[in-house]
């Protein structure tokens, strides 16, 4: 069969009944395209049958047995297989799957590692306290932000204070540290006028810019809740005054300890004591 012009050349084969899809006797296992558009219509359309759309494919190869899907099964040297399912005419394309990118997933990753964390040291706290304080999350639904409850250290100037406290995590700890903050009122060098605590161990990792703090003195990824609230309560127990949040106070620690300072210290306790369980 000589090939149209714009057509691909098919070999022609004895004439058969049966699939689409069958053996060719004495083939050689080549793959070939035919194009039936137009011939099929027309004898569809003889036969009373609605014309199928697309280009129809086959196989034609030694041996092959025939494929139960029909004329898509072939595919020929050089072109792509039709999709498996076919587009209504004027229909929109399919979007293309969704997905997050590489740095998104990696941020997901981290953030259910955190979360996962979190919940596992706020269980062991609640199995196994600590003396010295209490802890919980402030919304049921929220394990980056808690509340604590520290008892003032004995022997201290804030002994029998209740102070209640605020931690708030980042969604990459351990990797960097939570903030605190202290809702009670309290007068201490290192917690400043707003209730920002300040120590070395809340600092982010690395290097001090100025000098002051080593980096095993700043957050580690091994610090946990409870080694967070043991730091704060020996810091209520003994103020740093070199780096002081709280000059004023400070100031007096260093200047007036057992008088202004003293008299400070023991009217926020009084106050914790009517607060803390509000």
């Amino acid at each position: 069969m000589a090939a149209r012009k714009g057509r691909l050349p098919v070999r022609s084969a004895p004439a058969r009944r049966g699939p689409e899809c069958s053996e060719i006797p004495g083939g050689r296992g080549e793959e070939v395209v035919v194009v039936l558009r137009r011939r099929r219509r027309r004898a569809a359309r003889s036969h009373g049958r609605t014309p199928l759309p697309g280009t129809l494919r086959a196989v034609a190869a030694a041996g092959a047995e025939p494929d139960p899907r029909g004329a898509r099964c072939g595919r020929a040297e050089g072109h792509s297989p039709p999709p498996r399912a076919l587009a209504a005419p004027g229909a929109a394309p399919s979007p293309p799957p969704l997905g997050l990118p590489p740095w998104a997933e990696r941020g997901r990753m981290t953030e259910l590692q955190s979360a996962l964390l979190l919940r596992r040291q706020l269980a062991e706290l609640n199995k196994n306290p600590v003396e010295g304080f209490s802890a919980g999350l402030i919304d049921d639904n929220d394990l980056y932000r808690w509340e604590v409850l520290i008892i003032g250290p004995p022997d201290t100037l804030y002994e029998g204070g209740v102070f209640k406290a605020h931690l708030t995590f980042p969604k990459d700890y351990p990797l960097r540290p939570p903030k605190m903050k202290f809702i009670t009122e309290i007068w201490h060098p290192n917690v400043d006028k707003n209730g920002d605590v300040c120590i070395s161990i809340l600092h982010e990792p690395g290097e001090d810019k100025y000098g002051y703090e080593k980096p095993e003195e700043r957050w580690l990824p091994i610090h946990t809740v409870e080694t967070i609230m043991i730091s704060v309560i020996s810091m209520l127990a003994d103020p740093n005054g070199d780096s002081p949040a709280n000059v004023d106070a400070a100031k007096e620690w260093r200047e007036d300890r057992n008088g202004e300072f003293k008299r400070k210290v023991a009217r926020c306790v009084r106050k914790s004591q009517e607060t803390a369980f509000e």
